[in-house]
């Protein structure tokens, strides 16, 4: 003969079901987390009761450093090549500048139209900007005016009128 539980539905055997359970008695406490046993709290409770606690200083740390500094230092100070990277010239900058006020566009129409951020067109315009092609490409289609190349300032020409 079975019961079922209808809150858990587990299946019980009535005679375990009708046994009288005793109380369960723990013997050992649960030992305490590594958290707990670093806490100052914890630390004096366990110099109270007079055990041993080793306490040593941790050098760098609660810092985001992987490895010695020394040595990332001293590979700097042998490094002399300068690296940067390239920004827009002075000569399209001046080049997107003056299409765009030729189209009578403020900076923010421009980043608009080509679907970028106005701070993008200020930073292309003031020769901050790191040069991205599919950027200038979006900037000559909505300026009407070649950034790259020979021709440079010159107005795009329509697709398929090629001499």
């Amino acid at each position: 003969m079975y019961k079922v539980d209808v809150t858990s539905a587990k299946v019980i055997n009535s005679t375990m079901a009708e046994a009288d359970w005793d109380t369960v008695t723990y013997l050992r406490k649960k030992p305490p987390t590594s958290k707990q046993a670093r806490s100052a709290q914890a630390v004096n409770a366990a110099m109270r009761r007079g055990d041993t606690v080793e306490t040593t200083k941790k050098f760098s740390a609660a810092q985001n450093k992987q490895h010695s500094a020394s040595k990332d230092t001293a590979k700097l100070d042998r490094e002399t090549e300068e690296l940067h990277h390239e920004k827009v010239s002075l000569d399209m900058s001046r080049i997107i500048q003056q299409a765009r006020q030729d189209k009578k566009m403020t900076q923010k129409d421009l980043a608009t139209k080509i679907n970028e951020k106005p701070q993008v067109v200020n930073d292309y315009e003031s020769g901050k900007a790191i040069p991205n092609q599919q950027v200038i490409g979006k900037l000559e289609r909505a300026l009407g005016v070649k950034l790259r190349g020979k021709d440079r300032g010159l107005p795009l020409q329509p697709k398929g009128k090629k001499k």
